[in-house]
């Protein structure tokens, strides 16, 4: 795989480590699309999620996955929705975890919010 490719999903697995998405929410997504509304609803969320999420708070996170190549927005027959689906680059970041995926530290997560939202000159 080219350095880039590598890259990417390196910045990808990083950010997983750091959003409060379960492993639970990134399988549903691989076979069933989901929007922020959606899961910002459901009564399951435990599963999906370290903590509640405001659906604005989600479709921010949802946002960031998609800048990644992480997530995509579903597609029907009036264009884009607001559902979200897995992507191929996201299962392969998946497949290097067999179980959940561990959360980082502090301090990771402190830094990888600034990478996120550091102004882009």
């Amino acid at each position: 795989m080219a350095g880039t490719d590598q890259r990417s999903l390196a910045r990808a697995a990083r950010s997983l480590r750091c959003l409060p998405f379960r492993r639970g929410f990134y399988e549903g997504v691989g076979s069933q699309a989901l929007s922020s509304q959606e899961l910002a609803h459901r009564s399951d969320w435990t599963r999906l999620s370290f903590r509640p999420l405001s659906a604005e708070r989600a479709e921010g996170h949802f946002l960031w996955l998609i800048r990644l190549g992480v997530l995509r927005r579903e597609v029907d027959g009036q264009g884009l929705t607001e559902r979200v689906r897995l992507t191929p680059m996201g299962r392969q970041v998946l497949e290097g975890w067999p179980a959940e995926i561990p959360r980082a530290g502090r301090r990771e997560r402190i830094l990888e919010g600034l990478r996120r939202h550091r102004p882009r000159c």
